[in-house]
């Protein structure tokens, strides 16, 4: 994807602070700031604006998964760019410069705005797709790889309540589920094959129900269970009584069915076990599960750049924040 060279020009003129309502950045600043949004980049004392649009233009020489979407990377810079948090005197909302971002923006086809969470988002005016910063098929830059792998390590020796509380819970509120309840030990008899259950409304404001099920280690389907692997057929009864028991959801005092089910492993879940637990699902019930694997859980918390858990940071490393620049 290509933009036009003025545009590139105004947008990096806005990276560098030559623009009303934006922090004027020298080059340590302009170093600084793609650092801060996972970039290896480092001025080198050339004209500022022409340095940054260089590296705009690499940023949007990127491949993306569907048309109509922003590049990943070139997406998340302006997300940094315009945080709320360093609004400038006389924009306090930040709503001047974000009309000066759209100038640029809207001349290419495509507006920025603000989601209720605050972050920027930016959307194609034409067919009104909205390119998705955390896309968790992405190549990953180095700093994220290094998160990546502490997460990895943490997977490998937390215990299934922490793999729920520490990893699952604030991955599935970060991608916009509500109500989100997990059944503590308490509650284990009551559960129904359930360890979390959770919502998800949709933009015309139907309401699915999810059912959680999770196992810490490799899920697979030899003939019994050994070690920290679990074999599937021990979470098939689960599986039914979670798709067959409602849920009672407080918030509008009504009881409902889950309407999809997540099997969760923080190990492998084998093609061979999907396909054992498949072979003994009637075909509504196949259509009703979902899978998410260690890899998956790994891709996703790192893509939607959530602080790793406290077990999961070096001790001599325990006094840095990886993510003291998120705006939550």
């Amino acid at each position: 994807m290509k933009f036009k060279p003025r545009n590139l020009r105004a947008i990096a003129e806005i990276v560098v602070g030559d623009v009303e309502y934006f922090p004027y950045r020298s080059s340590s600043y302009i170093t600084e700031f793609f650092e801060e949004c996972d970039l290896d980049y480092a001025h080198d004392g050339s004209t500022r604006w022409r340095w940054a649009a260089d590296r705009l233009a690499e940023l949007l020489d990127q491949p993306t998964p569907i048309a109509h979407v922003l590049p990943d990377r070139f997406v998340n810079l302006l997300r940094v760019l315009m945080y709320r948090a360093d609004a400038q005197d006389g924009d306090p909302d930040r709503s001047l410069a974000l009309s000066a971002l759209n100038k640029p923006l809207g001349r290419e086809g495509y507006e920025a705005f603000y989601g209720e969470d605050n972050l920027l988002y930016i959307r194609h005016i034409g067919t009104k797709t909205i390119s998705n910063v955390a896309n968790p098929h992405r190549p990953l830059t180095p700093k994220e790889i290094e998160r990546r792998e502490l997460l990895t390590d943490y997977l490998g020796k937390c215990s299934e309540d922490e793999l729920i509380e520490e990893i699952l819970l604030p991955l599935f509120r970060q991608l916009g589920y509500h109500r989100i309840t997990a059944v503590g030990h308490k509650d284990k008899s009551l559960e129904y094959g359930k360890d979390v259950w959770m919502r998800f409304v949709l933009p015309t404001q139907h309401v699915l129900y999810f059912g959680i099920q999770v196992k810490k280690g490799k899920l697979d389907a030899s003939g019994v269970s050994r070690g920290a692997n679990t074999n599937v057929a021990e979470i098939y009864n689960q599986v039914l009584m979670m798709l067959g028991h409602e849920i009672f959801d407080p918030e509008t005092s009504k009881k409902a069915l889950v309407d999809h089910a997540f099997i969760v492993a923080g190990g492998e879940i084998t093609k061979q076990a999907k396909n054992w637990l498949g072979e003994k699902l009637d075909a509504s019930k196949r259509s009703q599960i979902l899978f998410m694997d260690k890899d998956d859980i790994l891709n996703l918390y790192t893509v939607n750049n959530l602080p790793l858990p406290s077990g999961a940071i070096p001790e001599k490393n325990a006094d840095v924040d990886f993510d003291d620049d998120i705006p939550f």
